[in-house]
């Protein structure tokens, strides 16, 4: 059974967002996803300053069976990058929700972050 922790949102691609007290977003993939990847080798990390729009794929997690993209459910500008990820692409394995974290943003628009779904109804929507 996949860890899904409260406090947190999700998006139906798998998607985990965290909003901090200074009002960035850290932006993962779930634990569900990580397991689905498997082993995960590399992950492409997108650029400091880097803007994207709602719906944008910001980044692609490798893993030794597929690569996927990891998508961005608001638009917003990178502010921060996980470099840990370059040498230790499996802290997403390990530690998908704290050390495996991807990017933190500064979002445009905190009303897009409305429409994402709250941890019960993320269990729901992958258990369907």
């Amino acid at each position: 059974m996949s860890e899904i922790p409260e406090g947190l949102y999700y998006t139906a691609e798998h998607e985990w967002i965290k909003v901090e007290d200074d009002g960035t977003v850290t932006v993962g993939i779930t634990d569900h996803a990580q397991n689905a990847l498997t082993d995960i080798v590399y992950v492409e990390l997108p650029e400091v300053d880097e803007h994207f729009e709602n719906h944008d794929e910001f980044t692609i997690v490798e893993s030794v069976k597929s690569a996927s993209p990891v998508f961005i459910p608001f638009a917003g500008t990178v502010i921060s990058i996980n470099l840990e990820l370059e040498d230790a692409p499996e802290l997403v394995n390990k530690s998908p929700y704290n050390d495996g974290w991807i990017a933190k943003f500064s979002v445009d628009n905190s009303e897009e972050l409305n429409s994402l779904m709250t941890a019960n109804e993320y269990e729901i929507h992958i258990n369907e």
